[in-house]
């Protein structure tokens, strides 16, 4: 299967794509990797070229090796690039991949652990999709109940499926289950109307309203609320991994996913371990990434780097915030 990728980045998260894609040239994605941006061009990536392999305007691409080929695609939309997922994989459907048998989404702070083998056989068991810190929600909490009601007062009936909460920074799916994308997408622009715009996320600098964005709100987590709302209005299979798949627990992680606002590429470990926060597992895979086909991280800032995480998680054993 010749499946593609793609994600979508702004600001500093150029920083994050690196670890990204160099784990997937790691774990052997050869193919096409897709970009989705606002803002400007990353300075690592000075030698793209425009793009005349199909028609978007201002797209530029960059050979990353031998069989790897990413494309920048720049975006015009007013929604936050939270809530646009799965508008950019449909509109990457119906533009350069009107054929691809299988697409897949990951966040830019994701470090791919799996062979790329496994990705692709996984998605044959359904769409795939990785339990989130904040699961399980029961099928009768107060939020799946609330999705229920204001989806079933807009024609669209939701079941209950699993408990299983997801984690919207990845999805992959096969061509037969393309349709989950516009019902993602159709859910998504359906919330927008009780939220106040698909401009509004946790993430955006037009934030979410009060009430929106308290614990208890039914869409405050917004594309990842739709994402599971959509599991439940989907009549075919879905493939969950659980939260050891994303190294949100122990077990044998699919990826690692850097969630929250602390980022590796940002991270001060030295300060955060005195302050009882040691090194994620996260962190020790981003910088163990960054070596290789992109080299968006000098020789000496990687190995200083590695070398704060190995002092942090020494004093980590001693020094632990409970």
């Amino acid at each position: 299967m010749k499946s593609v990728i793609c994600t979508l980045f702004e600001g500093n998260y150029h920083l994050g794509l690196i670890g990204l894609i160099n784990s997937l040239y790691k774990q052997g994605y050869r193919g096409v990797i897709y970009a989705g941006f606002r803002g400007v061009m990353p300075k690592w990536a000075n030698q793209a070229t425009e793009n005349t392999k199909f028609n978007w305007q201002g797209s530029q691409i960059l050979k990353i090796a031998e069989g790897l080929d990413l494309f920048f695609l720049p975006l015009v939309t007013k929604n936050d690039l939270t809530n646009y997922k799965p508008d950019f994989m449909i509109s990457i459907l119906d533009g350069p991949e009107t054929s691809a048998p299988g697409i897949f989404y990951f966040d830019p702070d994701i470090v791919v652990s799996a062979p790329w083998s496994y990705f692709d056989e996984w998605i044959d068991c359904g769409v795939a999709v990785c339990e989130d810190v904040n699961s399980p929600i029961p099928a009768n909490h107060p939020r799946r109940t609330a999705w229920r009601q204001y989806f079933g007062g807009h024609g669209i009936s939701l079941s209950f499926k699993d408990s299983i909460y997801v984690n919207g920074g990845f999805i992959g799916i096969t061509k037969k289950d393309y349709g989950f994308l516009f019902l993602w997408k159709t859910i998504q622009e359906l919330m927008a109307l009780k939220i106040g715009g698909l401009n509004r996320s946790i993430f955006s600098k037009i934030p979410l309203s009060e009430v929106d964005r308290g614990p208890h709100a039914p869409f405050s987590k917004t594309d990842q609320d739709a994402m599971n709302a959509t599991i439940e209005a989907w009549n075919d299979k879905i493939s969950y991994v659980g939260q050891e798949g994303m190294g949100f627990k122990s077990g044998e992680a699919q990826m690692t996913h850097a969630i929250g606002t602390s980022k590796p590429w940002q991270n001060n470990y030295l300060i955060n371990s005195l302050c009882g926060n040691p090194p994620r597992k996260v962190d020790r895979e981003f910088w163990n990434a960054v070596n290789g086909p992109i080299k968006g991280f000098s020789t000496i800032k990687t190995i200083i780097r590695k070398m704060n995480i190995m002092i942090a998680v020494f004093i980590g054993r001693f020094y632990k915030r409970s």
